[in-house]
């Protein structure tokens, strides 16, 4: 059986995870409110704070956030939220409307 600050430790290393996901959260509440590219910009901006959350966190504390080698994760998660921050400010006159 595990002791309660060893359940403590192993809850505070996901707080990183819980932070991109509440991000993520928000941003597909802006996306059901047809606010699409405010909601994209936001999924941006969350891998980018994962970048940076994954980056400067030892493997043991980034929680849910390592996945990879740190320098793989890193480039990842930063050109993907780059990516996405380049749709989400470039893309006009679409479907979906501003």
């Amino acid at each position: 059986m595990h002791s309660p600050r060893r359940n403590r430790a192993a809850l505070l290393e996901q707080v990183p995870f819980l932070l991109v996901m509440l991000l993520v959260l928000v941003a597909g509440l802006r996306i059901w409110q047809y606010h699409w590219r405010q909601g994209a910009a936001i999924i941006g901006g969350a891998l980018l704070v994962a970048a940076i959350l994954r980056g400067v966190l030892p493997g043991v504390r980034a929680g849910l956030l390592a996945i990879r080698g740190r320098p793989v994760d890193v480039l990842s998660y930063a050109g993907l939220g780059v990516l996405i921050l380049f749709l989400a400010f470039t893309i006009t006159d679409g479907p979906f409307g501003m």
